[in-house]
């Protein structure tokens, strides 16, 4: 045989092996894990499961509240980082996700006084109508569930992130004080040391009860009600058929 053609088979040979090898190679990939689970899902499939979370999405409704928080008018001025300036006020964002098992709440503050404490409470009931204006005759906040501490920084900021049961269904309940299920879509946040709110007329010696320690300041900001409903911000999916209207849970 002349080097030629052995040189010539020889390369053929190793043709034909990287190709096999190729081919293992990709059947080993697709082939199912083991125990029998199969490992990847076919293009079809995956087209399929994600329709089905899609749809999921959208049967379940609105999934995303956002919205502002606004000063308590009486002790804004012991709020603010700026008092006085209206193109830097102080600020409260919050957006709230909807989960599977629970939701996840962010709240951003912005132009706050430095290292200023807050107690961050859902309550029943806003004490500030639709338009930001007191609410004549206002008594209480009603049911009031704490969810977090917040504290400014040195910049006057803050961004808190916290995960519980919130928009549509965050209820409480006490039989022993005959209290049936009560809604609490209304987010707000009190001063926790009363000193910090004296200089704008709190009287510190009838602190209210929003912090661990029973002995907190004013509100600070709270969210507003729908003008319509009535209801407050953490309701996605209001019942309007009722009077007043409730929430869908």
């Amino acid at each position: 045989m002349s080097q030629f053609n052995f040189a010539l088979i020889t390369r053929s040979f190793a043709t034909a092996l990287v190709l096999v090898t190729a081919m293992v190679t990709q059947a080993q990939a697709q082939a199912p894990a083991p125990g029998g689970n199969q490992a990847y899902l076919q293009p079809d499939a995956q087209t399929d499961a994600q329709t089905g979370a899609q749809a999921l999405a959208a049967a379940s409704g609105p999934n995303i509240a956002r919205f502002h928080l606004t000063p308590n008018p009486a002790f804004i001025n012991c709020l603010a980082q700026y008092p006085g300036d209206p193109k830097r006020p102080p600020t409260a964002q919050v957006e709230v996700r909807r989960g599977t098992r629970n939701d996840q709440l962010t709240i951003e503050l912005h132009n706050i006084k430095p290292r200023l404490a807050f107690d961050l409470f859902t309550v029943e009931r806003s004490n500030l109508d639709a338009k930001g204006k007191p609410v004549s005759g206002f008594t209480n906040f009603g049911m009031a569930w704490y969810q977090t501490d917040l504290q400014a920084n040195k910049e006057g900021e803050e961004e808190v992130s916290i995960r519980t049961i919130l928009l549509d269904q965050i209820f409480g309940f006490d039989p022993d004080v005959n209290l049936k299920p009560t809604n609490t879509f209304q987010v707000g946040f009190w001063f926790n040391n009363p000193n910090d709110a004296a200089a704008c007329g709190f009287n510190v010696a009838k602190p209210t009860p929003f912090n661990g320690e029973h002995k907190a300041g004013p509100l600070a900001m709270i969210s507003l009600s729908n003008e319509k409903t009535g209801l407050g911000p953490l309701c996605l999916k209001p019942n309007e058929t009722t009077s007043p209207a409730t929430c869908n849970p």
